[in-house]
């Protein structure tokens, strides 16, 4: 089956992934220690008022533990870095001569990454959960959940594809890191990252809802935390997160076959 080989390289980098574990690990424990920062600087904003934004202090607090969690389970990590590896090392021909899709390939690899980081940062998280517990709420179940959860998955194949994109770039430049720099800039802010897209000017938050950067992280994790509540808003978002997942992977495609065209040429 066609299914197969994309099988056996997603359990392939299950093993590879965690080979490297202890790596992850630390890397989720590091990252509590960033949420520690996070409560004391957003406790610190807090004193004297109730609400920012619209939000109270557990409901912002709850939004930033989400978007950790998230940040592990859907974020592209160094799949730009590898593809721009393989294309520069060569290693990209071997998937010339097989009936491989790269893309596939690639994204099977992505999926047991996230599975693993994924897995493994929620260790921490539970560890100090009887601690956090108090700072948290989260909406009752309802409609937003799954929303969340086709918003999850679309998420996680824009982070992918944008990254995958950006590895591409090694087809035309030696070194894609300026490039990469600038998209983690921007996507921290525009993503939701270093603080909820509810405090932008209104103007400012109705452009970002049409930019994908908005669909990596803020859009999922705004649904898990109640930040969204409108169900036709919800709708909406899900169709412009469904928008960009198809754009970017015919810009994907397109990267794809123009480079290789100018990897054929140079490499004779």
């Amino acid at each position: 089956m066609s299914l197969a080989k994309y099988r056996h390289a997603f359990l392939i980098g299950l093993q590879s992934n965690l080979v490297y574990r202890w790596n992850f690990a630390v890397r989720a424990s590091f990252s509590v220690i960033h949420l520690a920062y996070v409560f004391i600087l957003w406790g610190a904003a807090f004193k004297g008022q109730s609400d920012i934004g619209g939000f109270d202090l557990r409901q912002t607090l709850t939004y930033f533990v989400v978007v950790l969690v998230l940040q592990f389970f859907i974020s592209a990590m160094n799949e730009d870095y590898e593809v721009s590896e393989e294309i520069r090392n060569g290693l990209i021909n071997q998937f010339l001569l097989k009936p491989i899709n790269y893309f596939a390939y690639r994204l099977s690899i992505f999926g047991a990454a996230r599975l693993v980081s994924g897995g493994l940062a929620l260790v921490p998280v539970l560890l100090v959960s009887p601690l956090l517990i108090d700072f948290l709420t989260l909406p009752p179940l309802g409609w937003t959940y799954l929303a969340a959860i086709p918003a999850l998955f679309m998420s996680a194949l824009i982070q992918f594809t944008l990254a995958y994109c950006f590895g591409l770039l090694t087809f035309w430049f030696l070194e894609i890191q300026s490039f990469v720099i600038l998209s983690l800039a921007i996507e921290s802010v525009l993503g939701g990252q270093i603080f909820p897209l509810d405090l932008f000017p209104r103007w400012l938050y109705d452009v970002s809802t049409y930019l994908p950067y908005y669909y990596q992280m803020y859009f999922p994790a705004a649904l898990l935390t109640g930040r969204i509540s409108d169900p036709a808003f919800a709708v909406r978002g899900l169709c412009i997160q469904l928008f960009w997942v198809v754009e970017l992977y015919g810009i994907a495609q397109l990267l794809w076959s123009r480079g290789l065209r100018r990897h054929t040429a140079v490499g004779g």
